[in-house]
């Protein structure tokens, strides 16, 4: 039986490295990005995935493993910013970031668990392709709530898609490991 709890940890972890150490080498410079661009960088990574997908190979040295962890950074950045608002300063010391890092990252692994418990880990037996068509979805579903000033009548809200996303991208890490 394969430990989810250690493959789930091993792969936040080398998402967070790949974190802290763009963080030691620009800051939260990420602090300027309004949501919707942050949205919108997720989007950009996500369909360079189905891209390379379709078409098997990539011109660029960055792979699909790449991809997935950005999306599993820029989640993380996009609930920080959600959470910072409009009137935080854009300033975030490099032991703050990581701190927010951190506290979302539990956040959606607490999640993970509570949904693996109701689905069975239903998510091993997905394809990689199907995380990215999932991921590709609620990026969709994120723009339109955008759109919509960041309201919804009965659905998730932003916060909620960005979690998934976060969750689906590490099931595609682990997934690819295999």
């Amino acid at each position: 039986m394969e430990n989810t709890s250690e493959q789930f940890q091993e792969a936040i972890r080398r998402c967070k490295k790949v974190y802290e150490n763009k963080l030691s080498d620009y800051g939260a410079s990420w602090r300027i990005l309004r949501p919707t661009s942050v949205t919108d960088q997720i989007f950009i990574k996500a369909a360079r995935i189905r891209s390379l997908e379709k078409k098997g190979k990539a011109r660029i040295d960055e792979g699909i493993e790449t991809e997935f962890i950005g999306i599993v950074n820029y989640g993380v950045i996009g609930l920080i910013q959600l959470e910072a608002g409009k009137n935080t300063p854009l300033d975030l010391h490099h032991e703050e970031a990581i701190a927010r890092y951190d506290q979302h990252i539990e956040a959606v692994t607490n999640l993970m668990w509570a949904k693996n418990h109701d689905y069975d880990e239903a998510w091993r037996h997905m394809r990689v392709s199907t995380y990215t068509d999932i991921i590709l979805m609620k990026l969709c579903r994120i723009k339109q709530i955008e759109d919509n000033g960041g309201q919804t009548l009965y659905s998730e809200g932003i916060d909620a898609n960005y979690a998934d996303i976060i969750n689906y991208a590490l099931f595609a890490l682990i997934q690819l490991e295999r």
